[in-house]
């Protein structure tokens, strides 16, 4: 029996490390997690209660997509689906002011071009309250206050801008309230009056404009230059309009949650901190007044600013693991529905009773992995070769750290897993990606770069014209770091990311060939001229942000930055192998990002392997088509890595991937795309 579980195991392994091939031989080696277990639907998740208290709700499979599930609070074993999408799954929804109706958003292949969804809980009535092609809503307001209407912004008129309506929630009509002629966005008060108009500066930052009896006043309220543009966002008014709440770093290098006076404009600081900026914040549902905030450094913690919230906040961080989040609030405010994701277990959501102090545990996200070898994440510092302190997160592979010290016994294979935006960063809490690479038996490291968004406006602005610069010194320094900490094994490093991740991606194959062994890029650009070129209209108004932080097209200085900083222009340094996958219908990085490289490559001989996805936009919504790329992916990093590897097998049925180029250069792919091409019915003539 032994000899055959040490023989299956070394089937699905068959370029592993010296480590992991020790533990197969002892019949010790830590189970592959089956990829549909991680990559595969949540059971339930994003969980919610109404306004009135009276309905949980949560997202979860019907007919294998993801859709709203709604249950009495008292019964929730009486869940029922009320919405029926059968392609795209529902990954972001919530509830209508007076609890009667589901609010969704629903794009079509990943074009982003979202029409909001209605269901009515009682009758089962389903409509599309903005019905129009090619036309992306957003939400503007939505208020306790004023249960028969929200008020949404409408790119119908002009792609570029976003007019606001006022929508009947019972009969669909829609009002125009504003129209946008050249504003950023708007802010709109507790009784759904537009109260605030933002406009883009030349400068890359943004003037605030009052709106007083309809009319937006021509003085800017309040200005922000470029260095504060990411790190100041008003977050919404009280229940008397006097005072509008912002997350705002002016005066100060990290935002803080600042209280200002509409009348006067004076600021009151109600809470800050010397290591990060606000990242969260708790309002009173019916009054909208501040009660707590939170600061994430290399994790999470909330701060009460009213005493009657703080017996609530200490209890929630003395019974949870991991990154708390308050989700959802009745307008009583007795009860809340509160998720928890510690870094080694799969999050869980649980109904909170504020009166007798009760958490009751509803539903756990991938109950699939509480019984599997999942791994810690360990929260590390590094400095950045000219001094900057660079936070980041390690995984390390099951068994390798017998000390418990958080480095392994001896170095191992990593992958250097680079988020997107930039402007945004990575966190402590579960996470999927670091759970299945380390599974496969590879060190993860995730690096909060320069330019990486939470850590203040220097940090920010440090990455500003540094793409393919500064901000790929640090991920060499962090890799050189990890060397040198004995976590990573110097010639197994890989780098892999999406977006701004996938840029990194090709910026570490082209620009620096020797560092890594081998790469994955997810929708990552390759040419930054065509990617300013590409993006979407209703981005104007961050057009000229883009280009102070990126590179100006508009300049010959510009012009020559975004070329010096374009791997596509660098192809003949690509030495080691390279994966790309990409959305079709992707709004933000086109899919010539990835066409033009693979070209460029392939007119050079220099192989690549491509997995197009014709009904994807930015990333892989469908979950078939999620397993399909890391199949794929951990079949590629096997024999560049030397770690284990799922075989592709059947991953490739019921997605639509296309694989472009390079089908031989992964083990067990030629064969999967025949099986899938084999199984697929032709279609009707």
């Amino acid at each position: 029996m032994r000899q055959a579980v040490v023989a299956a195991l070394l089937l699905t392994s068959l370029c592993q490390t010296p480590a992991l091939a020790a533990e197969a031989a002892s019949g010790t080696a830590t189970p592959l997690i089956p990829r549909e277990a991680i990559f595969g639907n949540p059971a339930r998740s994003v969980g919610r209660i109404s306004p009135d208290g009276r309905w949980l709700s949560w997202l979860a499979p019907k007919d294998g997509v993801l859709n709203i599930w709604v249950a009495p609070a008292d019964n929730p074993s009486q869940a029922r689906a009320v919405s029926a999408e059968k392609t795209r799954p529902i990954r972001f929804y919530y509830w209508s002011p007076d609890s009667a109706q589901v609010l969704y958003n629903m794009d079509d292949g990943g074009d982003e071009n979202f029409k909001l969804h209605s269901v009515n809980v009682h009758t089962g009535q389903h409509r599309v309250l903005t019905p129009f092609p090619k036309v992306r809503n957003r939400v503007v307001g939505i208020s306790p206050q004023v249960t028969d209407r929200i008020l949404v912004g409408l790119n119908h008129r002009d792609p570029r801008w976003h007019d606001v309506y006022s929508i009947d929630l019972k009969t669909g009509a829609l009002t125009l309230v504003q129209q946008n002629d050249g504003y950023a966005d708007f802010i709109a008060d507790r009784n759904l009056n537009l109260r605030l108009a933002a406009k883009a500066r030349d400068d890359g930052g943004t003037d605030y404009h009052r709106i007083m009896g309809g009319a937006i006043e021509p003085k800017p309220f309040l200005s922000v230059g470029l260095e504060d543009s990411l790190t100041t966002l008003p977050l919404g008014f009280n229940a008397d309009g006097k005072t509008l709440y912002w997350m705002m770093s002016s005066g100060r290098d990290k935002a803080a949650l600042v209280a200002q006076d509409m009348t006067s404009g004076k600021q009151t600081i109600l809470g800050q901190s010397d290591r990060a900026d606000v990242s969260d914040v708790l309002a009173d549902p019916k009054t909208g007044e501040m009660q707590a905030y939170a600061v994430n450094y290399l994790e999470t913690q909330w701060t009460a600013l009213a005493p009657k919230i703080a017996p609530d906040i200490a209890f929630l961080q003395e019974k949870l693991n991991g990154e708390i989040e308050v989700t959802s609030r009745t307008l009583a405010d007795d009860r809340w529905m509160v998720s928890a994701s510690p870094t080694d277990a799969p999050p869980a959501t649980y109904l909170y009773d504020r009166q007798a102090r009760v958490l009751t545990r509803l539903f756990s996200t991938l109950p699939q992995l509480e019984a599997a070898p999942l791994v810690d994440m360990h929260s590390v510092e590094m400095r950045s070769r000219d001094g900057l302190t660079l936070t980041g997160y390690v995984s390390l592979p099951p068994g390798s750290d017998a000390d418990g010290n958080a480095r392994p016994d001896r170095p191992v294979p990593m992958v250097l897993l680079v988020h997107g935006g930039p402007w945004g960063r990575d966190t402590s809490g579960f996470t999927r990606l670091h759970q299945w690479l380390a599974n496969r038996g590879y060190a993860v490291l995730s690096v909060n770069f320069r330019g990486s968004t939470g850590f203040g406006k220097s940090f920010i602005s440090a990455g500003d014209l540094e793409w393919g610069g500064k901000m790929h010194d640090d991920l060499i320094d962090a890799v050189d770091w990890a060397i040198g900490q004995g976590i990573a094994a110097k010639d197994k490093v890989a780098i892999m990311g999406g977006s701004y991740g996938g840029y990194a991606t090709l910026v570490g194959m082209t620009f620096t060939p020797e560092r890594f062994a081998c790469g994955v890029d997810i929708v990552g650009p390759s040419n930054l001229f065509t990617l300013l070129e590409t993006i979407p209209p209703y981005w104007e108004a961050l057009r000229r942000q883009f280009y102070r932080r990126m590179g100006d097209p508009t300049t010959e200085e510009g012009r020559a930055l975004l070329r010096d900083r374009s791997p596509l222009f660098r192809v003949d340094a690509i030495k080691r192998p390279l994966l790309i996958g990409q959305g079709a219908n992707d709004p933000r990085v086109n899919v010539r990002e990835s066409d033009q490289i693979v070209a460029a490559m392939t007119a050079k001989n220099i192989p690549v392997t491509y997995a197009l996805y014709p009904d994807e936009g930015h990333g892989f919504a469908r979950p078939e088509n999620n397993i399909a790329f890391m199949a794929i992916a951990e079949n590629f990093l096997q024999p560049c890595l030397g770690g284990r590897a799922e075989p592709i097998g059947a991953a490739l049925k019921g997605s639509s991937v296309r694989i472009q180029e390079g089908a031989a250069h992964v083990p067990g792919l030629e064969a999967a795309v025949a099986a899938s091409a084999a199984s697929t019915p032709p279609a009707a003539e």
